[in-house]
Order: C-alpha cells, then structure tokens, then sequence
C-alpha cells in the first residue's frame, strides 16, 4: 500500500522555529517530525510515500530524498493551504489504490499494525485511529459519531457541540474513492475542505468504516511546548 503524508502547513503557532524551517522539519528528538512519520510507515510495510509539500516544499524534497529506507518518496505540491482534504485530494496522480494517511506534524507511538489488519478485512472500507479525549479538546479536532453497531455515522470538524468525545488520531487506512470524496466536497464555513466531510460523504453513500482506539500516545505538535511533550514521552 502507499502512504499519503500532508506536509504543506506553515506552523504558525511554532514561530520562530517555522520561520525557516518548515512545520514537518521541526526537529523532535534530533529527528524531524516527518521522519518520524516515515518511520511508523515504513514499519507497517509501504511501498511508497507519498509527501504533499507547500511551505518551504523545496527544503523538505532537499532533507528528504527520493527515499526512505529503501522506501521511494514522491512529491505532489499543494499551492494553497485549503484543509486536509483538498491535501489528499493533490495526490490523486499518485494514488493507485488504498491508502494510509498520515498528517505529517503527528509524533505517534501505538497500535498502528492493529489498524492496517483490521483494513484488511473484506467487510471494511476504512479504518480510523481514534482516541478518547476531554469535550474541550474535542472542540478543536475532528469528533466521529458513531452508529449503533460501532460503525462511523459521521465525523464533524471542530463541534461547538462534540457528538462525543472520540476524536480523529491523523493516521487513517482509506479506499481509493476517498480522493474522489475530498474532490467532491464543499468549503466548510471554515472555508476549508474538511477531510471529515469526504470520510462522511462516504458513509452516507454505503463506505463501511470502523475505528480502533490508540493503544498508546499522539503528539500533534503545533507549539514549542508541545516539541518538549514529544521529547518527554519519547
């Protein structure tokens, strides 16, 4: 399988450290974030990695390579930083079949293999990571509603009202259809196209997808403090 990993943010928040450098290239543990990444997927098998660049794109292709451990690395650009959805939607040429994503600022320690083996299922069309976290917090993430038999409702982006408090992880196993999805939606009132909204297309048009709970820790590093979280739990 290939791994779509967004890479274009800015990383505003983490200013000075992006004002050069960017978000993805942040060092965490003398490692940039997105090695991190790279090594959580190549650890589950992929055969290429697929790095949507934006931001300071050139410097990620000039620390990055054309490989990862043996692992080819492809770019496709996003111009304009328009949410995550229209992220993936950039690696459409690349694409080939189902995907795993994930979001190139997450340092991540957990049960990834338990996502990729549920997938593998012929009754399943996406597998999300998910954790369980304070309504506050799920205020500012994606909140899945879930139905009665445990499957995905719906995922809603930043509720002011969180249907609950099980939220997105940034690592997901998705089918091919799903950059059709993110090509199909609309702007959220954020004016952003929301992966959320593809994932729920999906599910209102027949797409079984299912959740399994982190067994372990997410960082999303967005802030210096969160660089010494990272560090800490590593």
């Amino acid at each position: 399988m290939q791994a779509v990993v967004p890479a274009a943010g800015e990383g505003t928040r983490l200013r000075p450290l992006t004002e050069d450098t960017p978000k993805a290239l942040i060092e965490v543990a003398g490692r940039p974030i997105l090695v991190h990444c790279f090594e959580r997927l190549t650890e589950l098998g992929v055969e290429e990695l697929i790095v949507v660049v934006g931001y300071g794109g050139e410097r990620i292709v000039e620390r990055c390579g054309e490989s990862f451990d043996g692992v080819p690395i492809s770019y496709v650009e996003q111009e304009e930083q328009r949410g995550l959805a229209h992220a993936i939607a950039q690696a459409e040429p690349r694409v080939e079949g189902p995907f795993f994503t994930m979001n190139g600022d997450n340092v991540l320690r957990g049960n990834l293999e338990e996502v990729a083996e549920r997938f593998s299922r012929d009754d399943v069309d996406g597998v999300l990571l998910v954790d369980e976290v304070s309504e506050t917090e799920a205020r500012h993430t994606g909140v899945i509603d879930l139905a009665a038999d445990g499957t995905v409702r719906s995922i809603v982006e930043k509720p002011e009202n969180p249907p609950s408090r099980l939220v997105t992880t940034g690592f997901t196993a998705l089918p091919p259809e799903t950059i059709e999805a993110c090509q199909r939606i609309e702007p959220s009132g954020r004016d952003e196209y929301e992966l959320a909204d593809a994932l729920t297309l999906l599910v209102e048009e027949g797409a079984r997808i299912e959740t399994v709970a982190l067994d372990g820790w997410r960082v999303n590093v967005n802030t210096p403090a969160d660089v010494e979280r990272a560090e800490t739990l590593l």
